[in-house]
């Protein structure tokens, strides 16, 4: 996903938001349909990319939507109001998945996302549309085209290189092609005339401070939702239904943070992200020494908090950080690096998921 967003959020700009939601939540529930239908793991697998492409356009754009159809002093809100949404969603989702799958079946995860895309894209009726103005409607294919190999290359050295060696050839193949790809992208964005991403917003000290702390609280986020869930059932000794509920305490709270951070105003952001990431520290130190079940509890619901507050300042903070014609175009540089870092959390949290360690030699490529 996080290859596409960087486009997606441009191309938002350039050709319509509400067009390109449209589009992403299409591309979402024809994706979620082909899945549910699927007969084999390969059609499953093709299905699941298209279903991820679409997701890839639904965030950047809409959140780039919001920035645009809201007046300046209620954006904040409303972008907290989605995030909040989100985390709700993302609190059950586990849970609902899980009861679907056992009492239905695993397909009745990917039918049920079918109506509500549909009932998303009817909701849309009655929104204007919005696009950048100011710049030429001309697509910069190829800084997207470079773009999307650079990070295809550097997702797949963060997804592979622990299984087949972070020096073996495979491994440095796709991180030279990462730093060949990734130079010639800035090279041509330093030179085209509608450049894909307008390098001057790397100059934008306050974006790319919260931007990079987004980058980590998103990978703290990652592990803290793997691990947490786990060491309830393993350490604390609680049954799979038990932890889950309990893990409910957390969530929420994550959740919960989303309208709080739109109610923070920009120039407030970087202070209340550095207290943010320092709690949810704080926290989780607490939560590693405890030897009472009720104070990990406790801990981790404040590190939840944190992160989740962290984590949604980068979205909602951002959007005040730049101009709302480009609003996409910074969703997406936005969502990208977050979402790259979230891979590399996934990295962080793998041998807890495999404690037998990587594939032998032997199975791996040279």
């Amino acid at each position: 996903m996080g290859t596409f967003m960087l486009g997606g959020g441009r191309l938002g700009d350039l050709y319509g938001r509400h067009r390109l939601l449209r589009l992403g939540l299409a591309g979402f529930g024809l994706g979620s349909l082909l899945c549910a239908l699927a007969p084999t793991l390969p059609l499953l697998v093709a299905a699941r990319v298209l279903q991820g492409a679409g997701g890839s356009l639904i965030m950047p754009v809409g959140l780039a939507l919001l920035t645009n159809i809201y007046p300046a002093p209620l954006r904040g809100g409303a972008t907290g109001l989605a995030l909040g949404l989100g985390g709700i969603a993302m609190a059950c989702g586990p849970f609902l998945g899980g009861a679907l799958t056992a009492l239905v079946s695993w397909r009745a995860i990917f039918w049920i996302n079918v109506p509500i895309t549909v009932a998303a894209i009817w909701s849309m009726t009655a929104t204007e549309e919005s696009r950048d103005t100011s710049s030429p409607r001309v697509l910069d294919m190829l800084g997207l085209v470079l773009a999307t190999v650079a990070l295809a290359c550097l997702a797949g050295y963060v997804d592979r290189a622990p299984g087949w060696g972070w020096a073996s050839p495979g491994s440095l193949s796709l991180l030279l092609g990462v730093l060949a790809v990734g130079a010639a992208f800035l090279h041509h964005q330093r030179h085209a005339a509608a450049p894909l991403v307008n390098l001057t917003l790397f100059t934008n000290r306050p974006f790319v401070a919260v931007t990079a702390s987004g980058a980590v609280a998103n990978a703290a986020t990652v592990v803290f939702l793997f691990v947490v869930p786990l060491s309830l059932q393993a350490p604390w000794g609680l049954a799979p239904v038990v932890a889950g509920v309990v893990f409910l305490v957390p969530s929420v709270l994550m959740a919960a943070a989303g309208p709080l951070a739109g109610r923070i105003r920009p120039k407030h952001a970087i202070t209340a992200m550095a207290g943010a990431l320092l709690v949810s520290a704080a926290a989780l130190a607490t939560a590693a020494h405890t030897g009472t079940l009720a104070v990990y509890v406790i801990a981790a619901g404040v590190c939840g908090a944190g992160l989740g507050l962290g984590n949604a300042l980068t979205l909602t903070a951002t959007r005040g950080m730049v101009e709302p014609a480009r609003a996409g175009e910074a969703a997406g540089v936005t969502k990208t690096v977050i979402t790259v870092a979230g891979g590399i959390g996934i990295v962080l949290v793998a041998p807890v998921a495999d404690p037998h360690g990587p594939p032998p030699r032997s199975l791996r490529p040279c």
